[in-house]
């Protein structure tokens, strides 16, 4: 698996995953139990993960949808 992007937006987080679903393109989100655990503050990150074989397509995906800036380096 690869990492397509990290963030502490949820709303970004569920906006990405929807327009991957949309293409076909399984995400898996990291992190999730740690964001709770802090209290929804927002401190630590979530991260998506896409698979290796998919990562290209997702960057694609995203960048055609104007969320380029958004990825991960």
């Amino acid at each position: 698996m690869k990492q397509l992007l990290r963030t502490t937006d949820i709303v970004m987080i569920s906006h990405i995953r929807s327009l991957l679903d949309a293409e076909g393109i399984a995400t898996f989100e990291l992190d999730v139990n740690m964001s709770v655990l802090e209290g929804s503050v927002g401190i630590f990150p979530r991260r998506i993960m896409v698979a290796d074989q998919e990562y290209d397509d997702a960057v694609l995906a995203l960048t055609q949808a104007g969320l380029g800036r958004e990825l991960s380096e």
